[in-house]
């Protein structure tokens, strides 16, 4: 892993950063193009102990621009090269899939990047670190969607929450009930066939699987453009201590700024539907440490 790490430093120079060498978290930024870039990524790293015999790094894109089904057909192939190359060093393999999509994107599909596009504004307001909940993720067996691509698993019913609008933007819950990473999966391939989910502005969604022989968590979130919120969402099912559940807020922008309330808007939408689906007794409390989730109720509900 040494030797790994040291060539990254060597090729990518400034572009490759060591966050804590101690606890193996690394940051790198990727782009299409070192002289004038038009599409950039931060792709931030943490690497197991035992990466990479026996496990892929923990990872997050983070890119305001990539969204939906692109993010994850970039993920997809991220996991593609560690099934292909398991038990070896991928790093440089990731890092430059990544810039092969960029540069993909940048000749074929966009003929300007996000700064020269003139689209719909969405929010960049600086509401905090749009690095990893690093302390979160050293505490818990974490992966990013890695998924056990032997057996059939059943798709999960999703259910959909009520939606809240405020000042033209539409935010609405969806929540399923997950026991593996593989099921999540599953939960946004299936989502993202409506269309309207996925051209919304953002699909934010955090999940948290209980491992009860090791009693550990497997867990993640995705901001998906909106910084921070998929780190808020996943805090929000660590003190309800909900168990086996994954909740995906979609947002679909209006036009006028929100602030600090989209998050409250995020929030209050998560927690409504974990009431409404019985993964904690009030809004307000969290249930005690140790206890199970409540099976999902009723039937499907209709989209909003």
């Amino acid at each position: 892993m040494i030797d790994e790490i040291e060539a990254l430093s060597s090729i990518y120079g400034d572009e490759w950063c060591v966050i804590d060498e101690a606890s193996r978290i690394f940051c790198i930024n990727i782009s299409d193009d070192s002289e004038r870039p038009k599409w950039t990524v931060s792709l931030q790293i943490i690497l197991p102990q035992d990466y990479p015999s026996a496990a892929p790094p923990i990872y997050q894109i983070n890119a305001g621009w990539l969204r939906g089904p692109a993010r994850m057909e970039l993920s997809n192939s991220l996991e593609e090269i560690y099934v292909e190359h398991a038990g070896e060093s991928i790093l440089y393999l990731w890092v430059e899939k990544i810039r092969e999509h960029l540069v993909e994107r940048s000749l074929n599909s966009y003929p300007e990047g996000p700064e020269e596009r003139k689209t719909v504004m969405t929010e960049e307001e600086d509401d905090g670190d749009a690095f990893l909940d690093y302390s979160t993720l050293k505490n818990t067996q974490n992966t990013y969607l890695f998924t056990d691509r032997q057996g059939d698993e059943e798709l999960p019913e999703i259910r959909h929450g009520e939606t809240i609008t405020d000042r033209r933007s539409t935010f609405q819950p969806h929540l399923a009930r997950v026991i593996t990473p593989k099921q999540v999966r599953m939960i946004l391939d299936k989502l993202y066939e409506n269309k309207k989910i996925a051209t919304a502005t953002h699909n934010i969604y955090a999940y948290r699987i209980h491992c009860e022989d090791k009693n550990t968590f497997l867990q993640d979130c995705e901001d998906d453009g909106e910084t921070a919120a998929g780190g808020r969402l996943l805090h929000l099912l660590q003190i309800l201590d909900a168990r086996n559940v994954m909740v995906i807020v979609t947002r679909w922008y209006g036009g006028i700024l929100l602030g600090p309330d989209r998050f409250k808007h995020i929030n209050n939408c998560a927690r409504s539907i974990l009431v409404q689906e019985g993964y904690t007794d009030t809004v307000d409390e969290a249930p005690k440490a140790g206890g199970k989730c409540k099976k999902p109720k009723g039937k499907k509900d209709k989209m909003k």
